[in-house]
């Protein structure tokens, strides 16, 4: 079993920049996917970046050139720098992983971008 455990989010102002991380526990495959995802109410859930276990890295158009996905390997952990946030980028944000042995999801954490 996998568990991923996300923080940093949270209240910012229009743009302003937060970074959140999200680090795997358990049994995790060295080769993997990892990235973030994110939901508002009554919508799905929208892909915003992800990066492979070899630092290959897929952005939504919507956060290209704001956003920047990064991991370290060796902790497990994912991070996603946020600039230049804007009201559309309130939702909740939920960390993924993804490897031949399963999909896993954090539980989710609240940015809100308001002033």
């Amino acid at each position: 079993q996998v568990q991923l455990v996300e923080s940093g989010g949270g209240l910012v102002q229009p743009g302003g920049s937060l970074r959140l991380s999200c680090a795997a526990s358990g049994s995790i495959s060295n080769i993997n996917t990892m990235g973030w995802y994110r939901q508002t109410p009554g919508k799905q859930r929208d892909l915003v970046a992800t990066i492979t276990s070899g630092s290959t890295t897929n952005y939504a158009d919507s956060v290209m050139g704001r956003f920047t996905i990064s991991r370290d390997n060796a902790k497990n952990t994912v991070y996603l720098q946020m600039n230049s946030l804007t009201p559309e980028d309130t939702a909740v944000y939920y960390c993924r992983l993804r490897s031949v042995a399963g999909n896993y999801w954090g539980q989710g954490t609240q940015i809100t971008v308001s002033s």
